[in-house]
């Protein structure tokens, strides 16, 4: 008798898309019944009259289950994927289960912010990374990859003026959350990734050695490591 494969969603960073996680859905597809999609912008998703914002990104994902007629699923999310991933936990905890987050930044105010959005120049990743612009543009074949990042400069500012996962917002997340990131990521402070993890009833904190940010660097199987313990433990 075959036993159900358990459902997982893999939800993408900023600049991100579906294609990161090739590798990881090869991983994990023995084990899980492995979904993915792309939030609007992004990838071949054109982008949204509602908006680029975290909320639409969750809706796009609530549509997404409900197009697929998943009731419950576990998450794994890359940075703004698990920004987005606790957003519906905290909003939509009926429909989530168990979430793991990667390289997630959590203290968003007007410092950090005006610091990333810097980052977030066209002209300037044109100019200085061209192989990352030339990346970027493959990427986002269903839009104008500077307009991509445009649009993430203002998501990531408005988030500096409002964080949307605050600590009281955090207490309330019922669902059992693994909260990961690389000893050598340079965007994501192990202070915040600390207090994201106590703020959260019910966590646990990995630290994944030798990992930087970008997802192409992570190791593969330390990963789906991390997320079957993870997805098969029993919490009361």
């Amino acid at each position: 008798m075959q036993h159900q494969k358990i459902p997982i969603l893999l939800l993408h960073g900023a600049l991100g898309a579906a294609s990161q996680f090739d590798a990881l859905t090869s991983t994990l597809e023995q084990h899980y019944d492995v979904h993915t999609l792309e939030f609007s912008g992004h990838g071949q998703q054109p982008f949204s009259a509602e908006g680029f914002s975290i909320p639409v990104f969750a809706g796009e994902v609530l549509r997404y289950l409900e197009e697929k007629n998943i009731d419950f699923i576990h998450v794994f999310g890359y940075s703004m994927g698990g920004y987005v991933a606790l957003y519906l936990c905290r909003h939509h905890p009926e429909k989530i289960g168990h979430v793991i987050t990667l390289a997630t930044k959590f203290n968003w105010n007007e410092a950090t912010a005006t610091r990333e959005v810097k980052q977030l120049n066209p002209e300037l990743i044109e100019e200085k990374v061209p192989a990352f612009a030339k990346v970027l543009e493959t990427r986002h074949a269903a839009s104008d990859w500077k307009e991509v990042v445009n649009m993430t400069a203002l998501l990531i500012a408005e988030l500096g003026h409002t964080n949307l996962l605050k600590a009281a917002d955090l207490g309330q997340i019922a669902s059992p959350c693994l909260v990961m990131m690389g000893d050598k990521d340079g965007m994501v402070s192990f202070q915040e990734t600390i207090e994201a993890y106590k703020s959260l009833p019910l966590a646990q904190l990995a630290i994944l050695p030798d990992t930087v940010h970008p997802l192409e660097k992570a190791d593969v199987p330390l990963l789906a490591y991390h997320i079957k313990r993870f997805t098969t433990q029993q919490f009361d």
